[in-house]
């Protein structure tokens, strides 16, 4: 087989309906829904039970052959266009029994492939991914980009919601959760991204799915100071209603610290700009527990804001900060929070959440509360924290009194809501005699 390089033999089997381990019925291909991201390229067929597979990889031209053993192509199976990393795609009858589908591709690739069982709307599906053999990074933009001689600007990681083969929740009308959450995290961003000192990145700009883990990953890799997960509520009554904002419960951080502790890749990893590799279990447990405290503490700050500031666009679902063991708000060291921007399944609600109007609102609403928090709570180096510096300065120079010719004590006093004795304390004066000039250092209260 000149050309032809082995890359991957995958079976997979689901036999829960089989009589005989291994043995499965006739299986129909009936869709092929394509997306592709700037990491990878994901095709997912739809198929109307468990089979079995074999996948290889041919060179010159580059191309990916799927067989599909016992299996039959659907009669309105279309090829979809080309996309990402596929240049195109073929599909026909292989032999007696089996269906083969070829994939053209734009260049060399990694290859996975995995079967999932029905779930939700969902029935059995085939997931081919397809990454770059050429495994080039994204550029991510991070601290370093967005530097000023000011103070550099505060990154916020955006992240919408679901996407690709996840919908996420569908309203009565039929708006897809995955539709919504995008909208919303790029009017987000365009509204960071025009506020001083402020910088927003995308997890994903279009529609395509990314692992959860992935995504906090993502924000990580930017060096952001804050994750803000972008979501629409869904509820088996019509009624619920209301924005939330939720953050990591103390089980999910447990969780989470106990995975990063027993991965020695993750341990190799830096959190909060500490390697933990070489450190021994107890000295890595302490400092983990510390970024992790410190991270989660920032968390609930920013969440308070923001569902503040979510108050008085409407109706909150709760007066209060929810917690959950989401998967995508357990970074050790990015504050993270997760917004349900409402409830998709509330007809009056999805009619909103579709107006371009109240998706701006919402964005301004959530910019309002995370302003808020940097602003009581600027990082090191930001043009926030210059400015905080700034104004404390401002204020230290107005708690200072310059003596004019003809003022006396107890007068500046009284003028400052002060006695006599507190102005003396404050100056450390033996008595009331003041010279012009004199600067006078001013008690607040």
């Amino acid at each position: 087989m000149s050309g032809i390089r082995l890359h991957r033999w995958l079976s997979a089997c689901l036999v829960a309906f089989a009589p005989v381990a291994g043995v499965v019925d006739a299986a129909e291909i009936r869709n092929l829904r394509v997306w592709a991201s700037p990491e990878y390229t994901r095709a997912v067929f739809d198929v109307s039970g468990p089979l079995d597979y074999k996948l290889f990889e041919l060179s010159k031209p580059d191309r990916i052959v799927l067989d599909l053993r016992a299996s039959t192509l659907a009669a309105d199976f279309d090829a979809p266009a080309a996309k990402g990393l596929l240049k195109g795609l073929r599909a026909g009858k292989q032999g007696k029994g089996d269906a083969r589908v070829v994939f053209d591709l734009a260049e060399g690739v990694h290859p996975k492939s995995f079967l999932l069982p029905p779930a939700d709307k969902f029935g059995y599906r085939l997931v081919l991914d397809l990454y770059p053999a050429s495994a080039k990074a994204t550029p991510v933009k991070s601290v370093a980009d967005v530097s000023t001689g000011k103070g550099r600007d505060v990154i916020v990681a955006i992240d919408a919601g679901h996407g690709g083969d996840d919908p996420g929740a569908t309203g009565a009308s039929g708006t897809h959760e995955k539709t919504i959450t995008l909208a919303v995290a790029r009017e987000l961003k365009k509204a960071i991204d025009k506020a001083p000192g402020m910088t927003a990145v995308l997890t994903r700009d279009a529609d395509y799915f990314i692992p959860l883990e992935q995504r906090y990953l993502k924000a990580r890799e930017a060096k952001a100071d804050l994750f803000v997960s972008i979501h629409a509520d869904a509820f088996t009554s019509s009624d619920a209603r209301g924005s939330s904002v939720w953050v990591l419960s103390p089980r999910g951080a447990t969780n989470e610290a106990s995975r990063w502790l027993a991965d020695r890749e993750n341990r190799a990893d830096l959190v909060g700009g500490i390697s933990l590799d070489d450190k021994d279990d107890t000295l890595a447990k302490v400092l983990l527990d510390l970024s992790q405290g410190a991270t989660m503490g920032a968390s609930n700050a920013v969440a308070e804001q923001v569902l503040g500031a979510l108050r008085k666009l409407g109706p909150t679902h709760r007066n209060y900060v929810e917690r959950a063991n989401f998967v995508v708000l357990r970074s050790p060291d990015v504050p993270s929070i997760l917004v349900e921007t409402a409830f998709i399944t509330n007809p009056a609600e999805e009619a909103r959440l579709t107006s371009p109007d109240h998706r701006e609102k919402l964005a301004t609403s959530i910019l309002d509360g995370v302003r808020d928090y940097f602003k009581a709570s600027p990082p090191p180096g930001t043009l926030f924290a210059a400015n905080s510096r700034r104004e404390r300065n401002d204020r230290a120079k107005a708690s200072r009194y310059v003596v004019s010719r003809g003022e006396t004590l107890s007068a500046i006093a009284a003028n400052h809501g002060l006695t006599t004795a507190q102005l003396r304390a404050a100056n450390n004066l033996a008595d009331e005699r003041v010279r012009v000039g004199a600067v006078l250092e001013i008690p607040s209260g």
